[in-house]
Formats: C-alpha cells, sequence, structure tokens
C-alpha cells in the first residue's frame, strides 16, 4: 500500500539497458553485436562448427590452442560485428600449424576458406 509520502516510480523502455532494483540486486549486462557482413556472419558460423569438431577430438596442446584461438574470434564477433586481422592472421598461422589433424574436419577447410588460405 503507498502513500501520498512515497514517490512515485515510472520505468520506461527498458531495451539495451541492464539495472537492479533491491538491496541485495546484482545486474550483468550481455549485450552482442550481431555481424552484419554476411562474410562475417558465415565466419562465425564456421569458427562455432569448428569448435564444436574439436570437442569430439581428443584435446592436445594444439587442439586447446586452436580452441581457445576461435572462442576468442566468436567473442570478437559477437562484441563487435567483425574479427579483426590480428585474429585472422593468429587464426591462419594455427590452422596451418594443426594441418595434419584439421585435414580430418571439413569445418576446418570451411574456415580456411573464409581467411582466404
Amino acid at each position: 500500500m503507498t502513500t501520498a509520502d512515497e514517490p512515485g516510480v515510472s520505468i520506461g523502455d527498458v531495451s539495451h539497458s541492464t539495472f537492479a532494483i533491491g538491496s541485495h540486486a546484482h545486474a550483468e549486462s550481455h549485450h552482442h553485436t550481431a555481424p552484419k557482413d554476411p562474410t562475417e556472419r558465415e565466419l562465425l558460423d564456421a569458427v562455432r562448427e569448428l569448435r564444436a569438431d574439436l570437442a569430439r577430438l581428443r584435446s592436445t596442446e594444439r587442439t586447446r590452442e586452436l580452441d581457445e584461438a576461435l572462442a576468442d574470434t566468436e567473442n570478437e564477433i559477437t562484441r563487435t560485428g567483425t574479427a579483426g586481422e590480428s585474429r585472422r592472421q593468429r587464426l591462419r598461422e594455427l590452422l596451418t600449424d594443426a594441418q595434419s589433424v584439421l585435414t580430418l574436419l571439413a569445418s576446418a577447410g570451411t574456415v580456411a576458406g573464409l581467411l582466404g588460405m
């Protein structure tokens, strides 16, 4: 029950906002940018597919390093809408180094092709 002495609260449009109410409230924000460029969307899909395929292989230092770089790339694309050239170059190097393992995976060929290899 409110009284005339209590201030009124009005909440308008809260889209793309983060807030918490109450003494023990906690707010987290996870805003993602969908890639607008079809090539970036395709790269993001291919990166996710390769990560899923890598999870099916026996883990080695090389596959863990590649998975970490793929995760970083996925994060960068979802945050900014694109993967920077240095990120792309790092993936090219790791894909070249892991070529013997990756020849088993069609998804690796897709990512490599999208990186211009």
